[in-house]
């Protein structure tokens, strides 16, 4: 079994993501935050400190994705005739997706 910060970051994310345990892991990672039990104690001078902002910057990004995503969700299940009466004649039946490629 190999460890790695890699395998520990996908593990984290798979279960933050998972909705049945996405509270107790929120709940939990704030607990080690407020904890004084910690892989690295805090009173040794950037050490301790860091790894509670490595857990919380980690926190913080895969929650705000989570949310983000919840949000694109939300708007995309608009329905879009409603939309397309609240914008007045603006139809997306027109509407070409096109894959660009940069020219430098």
């Amino acid at each position: 079994m190999k460890f790695s910060i890699q395998a520990v970051y996908n593990w984290y994310r798979n279960l933050l993501r998972n909705p049945k345990y996405r509270w107790w892991v929120v709940l939990g990672t704030l607990l080690y935050f407020v904890s004084p039990i910690d892989i690295a104690p805090d009173f040794l001078p950037i050490v301790g400190e860091l790894d509670d902002v490595f857990l919380l910057t980690l926190l913080v990004s895969e929650v705000s994705q989570l949310m983000i995503e919840g949000f694109k969700a939300r708007k995309d299940n608009v329905d879009p005739t409603a939309a397309n009466t609240a914008e007045g004649s603006t139809s997306t039946a027109n509407t070409i997706d096109v894959d660009a490629i940069p020219v430098k």
